[in-house]
């Protein structure tokens, strides 16, 4: 697996240059080599791009706010370029505009406009999702629709864990589903707190079957792996992230013998 991290895990410390840099080193110490950029402050991305390569972490893809996809497609092109990145993903689109059939056919209308410049340039773009998309519409879930029309019109997949079980689908049906549509997967654990809430977790700490999960995903052409954990409730995250690293590593180094 290439496993990097999803940086929305750690947007506290990616708001201003000077933590940017201290971020990328202890992602170096721990043994990450890639990231998907997501939630920067106000950086330039030629700085991004250097202070990357100095600490030989790839920007391998990103999420892209929808808004920039719809109106500033020409300078996220530019930025790819500069970061040598060849894989974005939308990470939300609004709800009360797209969550509907009708929202949909707008969304692949306007995602195939999106999908078929960003690949002229190199670029591949994916729709992540979260637990909503698990609403039915017409006798199944939003989501499922999307996916049988979004490979014609060069939409890929990026799914997420998490957010499946949160929408009561299950991990290793939808990878088996859409794996060969999908550069992208978020990992992302799910545990219950003492309240009997859902939370995030560190992977290997919650209740996925991660042996499922990660033996089908192997079976496809997954390019990049993401670690994500959107709140860590006062824990170090980079102590979260060790631990997901850990537990990855371990099960690479169970599943080699």
């Amino acid at each position: 697996m290439n496993v990097g991290v999803q940086m929305f895990t750690l947007r506290r410390f990616t708001q201003n240059e000077a933590d940017l840099v201290a971020t990328l080193e202890r992602l170096a110490d721990i043994g990450f080599e890639s990231i998907q950029m997501s939630a920067f402050g106000p950086i330039a991305i030629d700085d991004v791009a250097s202070h990357c390569r100095a600490a030989n972490i790839g920007v391998t893809a990103t999420h892209t706010p929808w808004p920039r996809l719809l109106e500033d497609l020409p300078a996220v092109i530019e930025e790819h370029v500069q970061l040598d990145c060849r894989h974005t993903a939308v990470g939300m689109i609004p709800p009360a505009e797209y969550l509907s059939l009708e929202g949909l056919q707008n969304f692949l209308r306007e995602g195939e406009v999106i999908a078929r410049a960003l690949s002229k340039a190199g670029i591949t773009f994916s729709y992540h999702h979260h637990h909503h998309e698990f609403r039915w519409f017409d006798g199944k879930p939003w989501l499922e629709h999307l996916c049988e029309q979004a490979p014609a019109l060069g939409i890929g997949i990026e799914l997420d864990t998490h957010w499946i079980v949160a929408g009561g689908g299950d991990p290793v049906a939808w990878i088996e589903r859409v794996g060969d549509n999908m550069p992208l997967l978020h990992l992302k654990d799910f545990s219950i707190n003492e309240q009997n809430r859902r939370t995030f977790a560190a992977i290997g700490q919650g209740n996925l079957n991660w042996s499922n999960i990660l033996d089908t995903a192997s079976k496809h052409p997954i390019e990049h792996y993401f670690i994500e954990q959107d709140d860590c409730y006062g824990e170090d995250e980079f102590h979260c992230l060790q631990q997901s690293y850990d537990f990855l590593t371990q099960f690479e180094a169970s599943r080699d013998h």
